[in-house]
């Protein structure tokens, strides 16, 4: 985000079409799949445009060192990484400070979607690792950490649907790529709860006028509405391919 633009690039041409020829409020292709792993309690793999996610949730299970329990309900950690290949540069192992603050606000989110209070002394833990990044990572890593929550049959008000929309060569667009986000002008993440018209988490980047804040809001909310049904399909998917064993 914010990136000098090279001279001549133009991210939307004249017939209203992005420089990989979506629609202004067209999503990248995405595809779904639960119960991946075998040895986590739940997981899940999404494929969003290049983005490549896999995540695995560990619980609820009982929380070592015991001081760091919490007698009243469980503690919801998340850690949000980037592998070392998932970029054209290589990225640094270890944490970053971008990624201890995405895992922070990521667990602070679920803390208040799983009902916590049913698990005391326990911990439930989020490993969100992005394999091939394209911008969106954070947004697709809440969709499939929600996917392997409740694939470890871990009681939640509802999916956690997650997408981005921005601002590029003056328009409001959905879902930005890698080249969007580098050479836009705003980028604005969002998680929902779809079932309760619910916001849950909300962050921007950039500056927008309040007009398009609200174009970019009714965008994000149509396009959870089509993701929190691929996100069902998927469940449902795990069930039937389970009974056809």
């Amino acid at each position: 985000m914010g990136m000098q633009k090279p001279p001549g690039l133009k991210l939307v041409d004249e017939n209203l079409r992005r420089i990989d020829g979506r629609r202004l409020d067209e999503l990248r292709p995405i595809k779904m799949k639960v119960g991946v792993l075998n040895r986590a309690d739940g997981s899940a793999y999404v494929e969003w445009g290049k983005n490549k996610i896999l995540v695995a949730v560990y619980g609820p299970r009982e929380l070592h060192p015991r001081y760091m329990q919490d007698p009243t309900k469980a503690v919801v950690r998340a850690r949000y990484n980037m592998a070392p290949f998932s970029t054209e540069e290589r990225v640094k192992p270890g944490p970053t400070r971008r990624s201890v603050e995405i895992s922070k606000l990521i667990a602070e989110m679920f803390s208040g979607i799983i009902f916590i209070e049913e698990f005391p002394r326990s911990a439930i833990d989020i490993f969100i690792e992005v394999l091939q990044a394209d911008a969106g990572t954070r947004t697709a890593g809440i969709t499939a950490a929600s996917l392997a929550l409740a694939d470890a049959g871990i009681p939640m008000r509802g999916l956690v649907t997650a997408c981005a929309a921005g601002k590029i060569d003056g328009y409001v667009v959905l879902d930005l790529n890698k080249e969007e986000d580098n050479y836009g002008e705003a980028d604005m993440p969002m998680a929902m709860l779809v079932k309760e018209n619910r916001i849950v988490y909300w962050q921007m980047d950039g500056q927008m006028t309040e007009e398009e804040v609200r174009t970019a809001m009714k965008m994000v909310k149509d396009a959870c509405e089509k993701i929190y049904e691929m996100q069902k399909e998927a469940l449902k998917r795990k069930y039937v391919d389970l009974e056809g064993l």
